[in-house]
């Protein structure tokens, strides 16, 4: 098409670019914000491209932010929002893989859409008059559902090695596919990825996550080697023969678990490296005459805790990743007492259970065999009632919630600070998790007592 509906841009978008107009200079709106006008989705961010120089910016908006104006780009804000405003511009080489060694400003629109990544992203909008200015076919692509490089995709590969997962990304977000020769290109391009800071890829695969089937990016990543540098961990699982509970390989059912569980980005982290331990622990039990991962979620754990430290999680996220690797496989039955299920919130702990349930229906419906998850997923829900029932009681799930702490053992018992009587505690939560009526503070000062004369009289 040769125009968009111009009102589909924000006001105070049009009113940046009518201002620098208004100085003789030309103003368009482009990237991202272009392809999902076109696409008719929401754009989150809306990006301006001018000829205007970063000194005639700062002049032209005396109040704009300088974030980047060595390359050329300030950032206006209009009613408390953020709006990039950058010259057009042509790039040098990229002698570190990720940013040019210099920039060139330039006069006109099409040289400077020719630095872009991928034709999607390479079209511009007059937002005045409506008018697209799309000279590398990104519209079409577009129309085809396709990624493709802008010109020659090793060149823009080897200018930035972010585009490479930036590629798999947007065959996800845009549920595109990838362009053939763009994809051959990723291979040539390794090393310039290498260059990549995991701060980024971090980034990347976390916005990845918020695509509907993240598993498409993960293909990509895979069959382009960006997976070999990035997590060789999961690639042990292409392959890798499952039992008849499964229908897909180890590394098919990651992808299907990721793609069926909901939440938000790091629980589908955790999702995705939820089985990395059965490649370590798979076993052929004579027995039953099929494959074993006995303990495969202990050492999943132990496994994806150098990976999101190696991937800069924060410590936070990391923890939260290996717990529910750790805590994901679970087999609920209605022979469970109450005092089993409190060991198991205790065990997981209260703020994973939502978590664990979302991960437990994606594993089970990733299997791939319907048939055999009605019991499942049945299960899960007998689990959901039961849990509830047991948090509505009120009954003590931790230390913090016995009648008495670590200072009254020690005013009361004269027990010393230190490993002792912290062991204690945890030994008075056993006698309550079972039954819940000894949690009375006379109770369990005498249950102390007598526990810890014990320990006192075997030593």
């Amino acid at each position: 098409m040769d125009k968009l509906d111009p009102s589909a841009v924000p006001p105070d978008v049009r009113d940046l670019c009518a201002r620098l107009r208004e100085k003789g200079k030309k103003a368009y709106v482009v990237g991202g914000c272009v392809r999902d006008m076109i696409r008719g989705a929401t754009a989150a961010d809306w990006d301006v491209t001018t000829d205007a120089q970063p000194e005639e910016l700062m002049t032209i908006f005396p109040r704009a932010i300088p974030t980047g104006i060595a390359h050329g780009t300030v950032t206006v804000v209009k009613n408390k929002q953020h709006y990039e405003v950058t010259t057009f511009r042509g790039e040098s080489a990229y002698s570190d893989g990720r940013h040019p060694d210099s920039v060139t400003f330039v006069n006109d629109i099409e040289h400077d859409l020719a630095r872009r990544d991928f034709t999607v992203n390479a079209i511009a909008l007059d937002p005045i008059d409506g008018h697209v200015i799309d000279p590398y076919g990104g519209q079409r692509d577009l129309a085809a559902k396709v990624i493709r490089a802008v010109g020659v995709a090793k060149e823009r590969f080897d200018e930035d090695g972010l585009r490479v997962l930036r590629a798999a990304r947007f065959v996800a977000q845009l549920e595109f596919s990838l362009d053939p020769e763009t994809a051959r290109a990723i291979p040539a391009c390794i090393d310039t990825f290498k260059r990549v800071s995991m701060e980024r890829v971090r980034d990347e695969w976390t916005k990845t996550m918020k695509a509907k089937s993240p598993s498409r990016a993960f293909e990509v990543m895979r069959e382009g080697g960006i997976l070999t540098v990035v997590c060789p961990e999961l690639l042990l699982g292409v392959g890798m023969e499952q039992n008849k509970y499964h229908s897909f390989d180890v590394w098919g059912h990651a992808m299907a678990c990721v793609d069926a569980c909901g939440g938000d980005p790091i629980l589908r982290i955790a999702a995705l490296f939820h089985d990395v331990g059965k490649p370590a622990t798979r076993a052929f039990s004579d027995k039953t005459n099929d494959y074993t991962f006995y303990e495969h979620e202990r050492v999943g754990a132990e496994i994806v805790f150098p990976i999101c430290t190696r991937l800069r999680f924060s410590n936070e996220e990391r923890a939260r990743i290996q717990d529910l690797v750790r805590y994901h496989l679970f087999h609920y039955s209605d022979d469970w007492t109450d005092a089993a299920v409190r060991r198991w919130v205790k065990r997981v702990g209260k703020d994973r259970i939502e978590d664990l349930y979302l991960l437990n229906e994606a594993d089970v419906r990733a299997k791939g065999k319907d048939a055999l998850s009605a019991p499942d997923l049945a299960a899960l829900s007998a689990l959901k009632v039961h849990v509830e029932k047991v948090l509505v009681a009120g009954a003590a799930l931790s230390t913090r919630d016995l009648c008495i702490n670590g200072r009254d053992l020690i005013s009361e018992l004269h027990v010393k600070p230190g490993p002792a009587l912290g062991e204690l505690l945890d030994a008075l939560l056993e006698v309550v998790l079972s039954d819940p009526t000894q949690n009375e503070r006379a109770t369990l000062l005498a249950l102390a007592a007598d526990l810890h004369a014990k320990k006192a009289g075997s030593s």
